[in-house]
């Protein structure tokens, strides 16, 4: 997730002073509709690099984190003559503003920030210099993932500090992107560092000091600190240049150190020989004592835990060391959709799966379409429209359907074509603003090929398209080859697709690539053996919306679905409020309550109880028992049924109170499941129940 967009989003929402915006989830970072000049490396020449900047801060900050204050000044040096918005939070005291030693005089107040209003001024350059203070929020390490993703405030202990750009904790210019010099104090055995390039450090019995610079222009800065233990390697990037490797752990995991950095050289290895040139000199994993994933320019700031868990070196590592190519190194144009996501899904996420295997690639975009079957029709949103990740719904769309379309694409262009579109793409726009009007052009460029139909149905449309083979029969043979006719039907509007279909015989089977662009077409085609059935999308290689029997339930659908409503079978005290937060933390929201001893509601249902209630419960209903694949195992099992009238039932059933409990924090991370088995808070045995593909059988 990148963080840095989250101010200027804000500030789009109260000023609506830019058109464009960039924000990007593990993510980190925000954008306006400004013309960048592309320098060759974000690190080199940046001398030159910085007197591109219309802004550029020199910041230096003293942050005590046993007390949670901090005091700063700012000198914002503008070549700019346009009007400009100051802004800061309003939680800090400012001792002093000026802009050319004049006084700013007082401010006004919008939500959580300070704003000054800067008359245009043709004399330039401009200086603009704030002193301010202040206190910072206690540091609140019970807070799980999806509360530290919404979370903008400003926290400090002795445990780690963060800052995060959109709380306002240092002055900065509204909808300007600016380059950056900040220098970090903090006490003795505290270690500090923001996105950028580290110039120098120094450590005394009293305080530790360390300078950055970011002389490109970029949209904000994330401030981390902790007491950390660094360990450094250099690596040379395929043209010869050094690039700094950093771990930034707390001691209780700082073994982890050599493996991170091992894994972060042949990350970038891969994408510099993938697309193209590492665009800074160094890169930083970065440790937190809340569950955090986000990922800014030149690093990557990682819960604890997180770092801990065995696949992340193989998995979330590489997607947020892609990220500095594409999101921070090409920022997305958000006014018009956020691409990098989906692109950065699909060159980590997905490519490490492909590397693993045809299976598990296919698992994965199984799992795409599982995700998105699991939407109400209306629920989603088209990909233009995406910013960031906000809930279960927008990352399915914004990660998972943007990543099947480049999927898509790559099997129409051809896998060099597709390459090659993206490391033209690459030098082009490198530290531009680009859309996916961009992009399309690179593909087109690369390819020779008018794009626009492809490009506009899966970016403008809402939902996707339903395809089903309507008929399918087998005519008389003629000069030795066996005929057989498809019909292939699609739901309004029409899609232009290529629809993978194969022909089963009783030898082996062919695979056609059909192009229905209607609502219904009749396909024929031959083959050399007798046909028994013919199968559609037996690959899953084109993004749709499944048919009920291709998408068997799983728990996402109440995790996502707004509809969805929820039977606490526990009718009070400790255990219903257990049962409560449970269902909390599963939606997302505060669930909609309804009665157990009414009828089964006729939307998804979740229901949670203990055992015998559970059971009871469904026996009075009518409804199928627990499955034999969880029954008496473990201290608590989850699954999902669907009903005969099509509707979907997710249930929590556990032994007993603590087990019940012990739920709360794992459970909502198993949405892609069918069924779960705990014991305790671990997950003992989990799967999805089989998908039966489309098949239309010949006679």
């Amino acid at each position: 997730m990148m963080r840095w967009m989250m101010k200027l989003m804000a500030g789009l929402r109260i000023l609506n002073i830019w058109s464009g915006i960039a924000y990007i989830l593990l993510p980190i970072f925000t954008l306006t509709g400004i013309t960048l000049t592309t320098s060759t490396s974000a690190f080199a020449a940046s001398s030159e690099a910085a007197d591109t900047a219309e802004i550029q801060y020199e910041i230096t900050v003293r942050i005590d984190p046993v007390a949670r204050s901090i005091e700063g000044r700012s000198v914002i040096t503008v070549n700019t003559p346009d009007e400009l918005t100051l802004m800061l939070g309003r939680r800090f005291g400012v001792m002093h503003a000026r802009v050319d030693g004049t006084s700013l005089g007082p401010a006004a107040s919008m939500g959580k920030m300070r704003v000054w209003g800067i008359s245009g001024d043709q004399k330039m350059p401009r200086r603009i210099e704030v002193r301010w203070g202040g206190e910072l929020s206690a540091l609140d390490i019970s807070l799980d993932h999806p509360q530290t993703l919404g979370r903008d405030e400003p926290a400090s202990g002795e445990a780690g500090t963060f800052l995060p750009d959109s709380s306002g904790w240092y002055p900065y210019i509204a909808g300007k992107l600016a380059s950056y010099r900040l220098n970090i104090e903090l006490p003795a055995g505290q270690r500090g560092i923001v996105p950028g390039r580290l110039i120098e450090e120094s450590e005394s019995n009293e305080a530790y000091r360390a300078r950055f610079e970011f002389p490109s222009p970029t949209g904000g800065i994330d401030l981390m600190a902790g007491p950390y233990t660094v360990e450094t390697r250099t690596m040379r990037s395929a043209s010869g240049k050094p690039i700094q490797l950093r771990t930034y752990f707390h001691p209780q995991i700082a073994d982890l150190a050599p493996a991170y950095l091992d894994s972060v050289k042949e990350y970038i290895e891969l994408y510099e020989s993938w697309i193209g040139a590492y665009p800074f000199s160094e890169f930083s994993v970065v440790s937190s004592p809340t569950p955090t994933g986000f990922g800014m320019p030149t690093l990557t700031y990682l819960g604890i835990d997180v770092l801990r868990l065995p696949f992340i070196r193989s998995t979330s590592l590489g997607h947020e060391v892609l990220h500095n190519w594409w999101g921070n190194g090409v920022y997305p144009d958000y006014a018009s959709g956020n691409w990098s996501e989906g692109l950065t899904t699909f060159m980590a996420d997905y490519a490490y799966k492909e590397r693993e295997s045809p299976g598990a690639a296919r698992e994965m975009r199984r799992g795409w379409l599982r995700d998105f079957a699991a939407l109400s029709p209306g629920q989603d949103a088209p990909l233009s429209t995406f910013t960031s990740r906000t809930h279960g719904a927008t990352q399915i769309v914004g990660y998972n359907k943007a990543a099947m379309i480049f999927f898509m694409l790559r099997d129409l262009l051809g896998r060099e074509t597709f390459d090659r579109a993206l490391q033209t793409f690459w030098r082009e726009q490198r530290f531009r603003i680009a859309s996916w009007a961009d992009l399309q052009r690179a593909f087109e460029a690369a390819s020779g090929q008018d794009l626009g139909v492809f490009f506009d149905q899966w970016l403008s449309q809402a939902g996707a398209p339903v395809v089903r083979i309507a008929d399918a029969a087998h005519v008389k043979p003629e000069s030795g080859r066996h005929r057989i006719t498809v019909t292939l039907e699609q739901t309004d509007p029409p899609y232009r697709l290529r629809v993978p279909v194969a022909i089963r015989t009783g030898e082996s089977e062919e695979l056609h690539t059909l192009d229905l662009e209607s609502g219904r077409r009749v396909f024929t085609l031959d083959v050399a053996a007798r046909p028994l059935e013919v199968v559609l999308d037996p690959n899953l290689q084109l993004f749709r919306r499944l048919m009920p029997d291709e998408a068997p339930p799983i728990l996402r659908q109440v995790m996502v679905d707004k509809a969805a409503v929820t039977v606490l079978l526990p009718e009070n005290g400790d255990l219903r409020e257990a049962a409560e937060t449970l269902a909390a933390k599963l939606q997302h929201r505060a669930p909609k309550l309804v009665s157990g001893t009414d009828s089964a509601p006729a939307v998804p249902t979740l229901v949670i109880g203990l055992q015998e209630q559970v059971d009871t419960w469904l026996s009075h209903h009518r409804l199928p028992a627990r499955p034999e694949v969880v029954r008496g195992k473990g201290s608590a099992q989850a699954w999902t049924v669907m009903r005969p009238d099509g509707v979907t039932l997710a249930v929590v059933s556990a032994r007993d109170p603590a087990s019940l409990v012990a739920l709360i924090r794992p459970l909502p991370h198993y949405g892609r499941q069918s069924y779960v088995i705990f014991d305790g808070a671990k997950a003992i045995a989990r799967g999805a129940w089989t998908t039966r593909p489309q098949v239309v059988k010949l006679h």
